[in-house]
């Protein structure tokens, strides 16, 4: 069965961009030959940003405003979307808001499965403790990093509310969370690769990308090393 090439976004005006099978076997992310296939270009940097700026105002809105909240992103590219809800909000709301980064490694539930790959340090510029955290990432998967952010956040402080925003919920919960802010629903199946690139992390133009393990005969392209599809 082919995987879907379509979305369910929350807003019906952020087009899906055709799927298209890369000649070569290469996308817009220079990847090489290998066995993937490159199925939809959800969002190209134009389009993010729009995300960007209506999560800003959907947090804002949800909140009666910012003075409370504090963003939290989670590494790698949940702290370069935190930053950027920040720099919107301040734009149009005229508040400055805090940004910190959570490191879950120790936290996750599958640390006696795989060795432990810290990937920064946790910093909250802040006390957390009556405020409105809002953890930020790029995709929302089976949730197990969702829990273990949950984890690591009570060791910081008593919230008042903890929120969740990503660009991307592409299903297969494996726990009960769900996120309060979603720039984009993507039906997948379990073994596709949901590939965000932003320029902070990635040094390439922003993009988000679905892709599928190729069928017999369809060039394809590795994916990175640092892609979506183990998100969670």
């Amino acid at each position: 069965m082919a995987p879907p090439t379509g979305s369910a976004g929350l807003n019906p005006d952020e087009p899906t961009l055709p799927a298209a099978a890369v000649p070569g076997g290469r996308s817009a992310f220079g990847a090489g030959p290998g066995g993937w296939v490159r199925r939809a270009r959800l969002l190209d940097a134009d389009a993010l940003r729009r995300v960007h700026t209506r999560i800003a105002h959907e947090i804002v809105e949800r909140n009666q405003g910012a003075e409370a909240v504090v963003l939290v992103g989670l590494y790698t590219r949940g702290v370069a979307v935190a930053r950027r809800l920040a720099e919107a909000i301040g734009a149009f709301e005229g508040v400055r808001v805090p940004v910190g980064a959570l490191d879950v490694a120790f936290y996750r539930d599958d640390i006696a499965l795989r060795p432990v790959q810290p990937l920064g340090p946790t910093e909250v510029p802040v006390d957390v403790t009556g405020r409105v955290v809002v953890l930020v990432d790029d995709v929302l998967f089976t949730g197990r990093t969702v829990r273990a952010a949950l984890d690591a956040l009570t060791e910081l402080g008593r919230p008042r509310a903890v929120q969740l925003a990503v660009l991307v919920d592409r299903g297969h919960r494996e726990l009960p969370i769900r996120a309060d802010f979603v720039g984009k629903n993507l039906p997948t199946h379990e073994d596709d690769d949901v590939r965000v690139r932003l320029t902070e992390t990635d040094g390439a133009d922003d993009g988000i990308e679905l892709w599928s393990p190729a069928a017999v005969g369809e060039a394809g392209a590795e994916p990175g090393a640092d892609s979506g599809r183990g998100k969670s």
